[in-house]
C-alpha cells in the first residue's frame, strides 16, 4: 500500500517503463495467436493491462485519458504501445493533479470490497506485473525476445557477467 504519492510515482515510472519495453518486443503477427484454448492471447493481455489503468482508477473517480475500449480489437503493436504510453502519462498526471498523500487513505468500492486508494495503486502495479509474467511465457513460446524486469533473463546473463545455466 502506498502512503505517499511520490513513492507510487517512482514505482509507476519503473513498472510502466518495463511494460512498454516488453510491449515493444511483441510482433503484430503474434498478437492473435492462440497457444492453448485456456490461455489468453498476447493481444488480449496487452490490451487488458491498458484497459485496467482506466477501469480501476475510474472506480476512484479519476479519468485516465485513453480510448474507452475493454477488449483487444486487432490493434497493432504500435497502437498498443502508443495507447499504453498515453495511459501511463495520464495516470501520473491525473494522480498528481487530483490527489494528495491524505487521499491515499480514502476508500472506494473495488470489486465488492472497500480498498484504500493507496492499496488500489499497489494492486494496479501488481496486476500489471502479473500479466507481464504471463506475457513473457507466451512470448518465449512464440520465440519473441523477452526482457528482464527484476533481474536479467537468461538471454541477458552474459551482459551481467553471468554464465548461463544449463
Amino acid at each position: 500500500m502506498y502512503y505517499y504519492i511520490k513513492d507510487f510515482l517512482t514505482d509507476w515510472e519503473y513498472e510502466s517503463d518495463s511494460t512498454i519495453k516488453l510491449f515493444c518486443n511483441l510482433a503484430d503477427d503474434s498478437l492473435g495467436k492462440k497457444i492453448h484454448p485456456n490461455i489468453r492471447t498476447l493481444g488480449f493481455l496487452s490490451w487488458h493491462i491498458i484497459h485496467t489503468m482506466q477501469e480501476m482508477l475510474l472506480r476512484t473517480g479519476l479519468k485516465v485519458d485513453i480510448k474507452e475500449q475493454q477488449n483487444y480489437n486487432g490493434e497493432s503493436v504500435k497502437e498498443i504501445c502508443d495507447m499504453y504510453e498515453k495511459g501511463k502519462r495520464s495516470v501520473s498526471e491525473t494522480i498528481k493533479k487530483n490527489w494528495t498523500d491524505a487521499d491515499l487513505g480514502k476508500e472506494d468500492e473495488m470489486y465488492g470490497d472497500m480498498w484504500k486508494r493507496g492499496m488500489t495503486l499497489s494492486i494496479l502495479i501488481r496486476h500489471q506485473a502479473h500479466h507481464r509474467a504471463e506475457m513473457v511465457i507466451l512470448m518465449r513460446m512464440l520465440e519473441l525476445p523477452v526482457i528482464g524486469i527484476y533481474g536479467p533473463v537468461k538471454e541477458e546473463w552474459a551482459q551481467w557477467g553471468m554464465e548461463a545455466m544449463k
